[in-house]
């Protein structure tokens, strides 16, 4: 075997494992994985962050035989990627419902530059109240526009001690994010009183996630409050 063609073969074979690597990478978290839709079933969509991408596949499997249920392929993050990257997120497609949310990354505690998360003390808040609510109008207004039935899903709570956010933050984001959605006519899935409520478990007192047992409690909110738009869809 020459050395030309030796270093061609593992060249090959360095080229095929990245891309697998890169494939499995795409699909690291199940609730990426592409929907294959049944034509017969109405289509759903899910814009959020890792709250969201938590409660995502039991929401699915409780909705199975209901609806076809999609989510962005990625953490929608804040109110600034929602604007960037929303029409990727929509697609060609027509939705009949879309449960959305932005929140715990805009009130998150940021670089100057907002390229790194830091303590409270150490930056600022990568979205500001004013500019949250001038971002959310807008996402909101083209989300109506779409046809969809919405429902906009509270920011859950931010326990205290955590590293990048305020414990009391979320409270005000959601009040200000109730106000656009009463003036859109768009019901609220108040998860932040529900996560209270319940006192649904989180992977440490001190973090924004939940346990997987939680993130199946949220679930069960979340599949309720589509089954119930789902029953406004005009059917065709």
């Amino acid at each position: 075997m020459s050395y030309r063609f030796f270093f061609s073969f593992v060249i090959l074979i360095v080229l095929t494992l990245n891309t697998q690597v890169s494939i499995a990478q795409d699909w690291k978290h199940p609730a990426f994985k592409p929907v294959k839709d049944n034509a017969d079933l109405p289509r759903v969509l899910i814009l959020g962050d890792s709250i969201s991408i938590g409660y995502t596949v039991p929401v699915q499997a409780e909705l199975k035989m209901e609806a076809n249920v999609h989510r962005a392929p990625e953490n929608c993050a804040s109110t600034r990627e929602g604007l960037e990257k929303l029409e990727e997120w929509l697609g060609d497609g027509e939705w009949d419902v879309i449960h959305f949310n932005f929140g715990l990354h805009d009130l998150k505690y940021v670089d100057v530059e907002r390229k790194k998360n830091v303590s409270p003390k150490e930056g600022i808040q990568k979205t500001v109240l004013d500019e949250y609510v001038v971002k959310l109008e807008r996402l909101t207004t083209r989300l109506e526009a779409t046809g969809a039935k919405l429902i906009w899903c509270a920011t859950t709570p931010v326990p205290k001690g955590t590293k990048y956010r305020v414990s009391g933050d979320a409270a005000k984001y959601n009040v200000a994010a109730a106000k656009i959605m009463q003036k859109h006519g768009v019901p609220i899935n108040d998860l932040y009183t529900r996560v209270l409520l319940k006192k649904i478990e989180r992977t440490a007192p001190n973090n924004v996630h939940f346990t997987d047992a939680g993130s199946a409690l949220l679930a069960g909110f979340v599949a309720n409050e589509i089954r119930a738009a789902l029953k406004t869809v005009e059917k065709p």
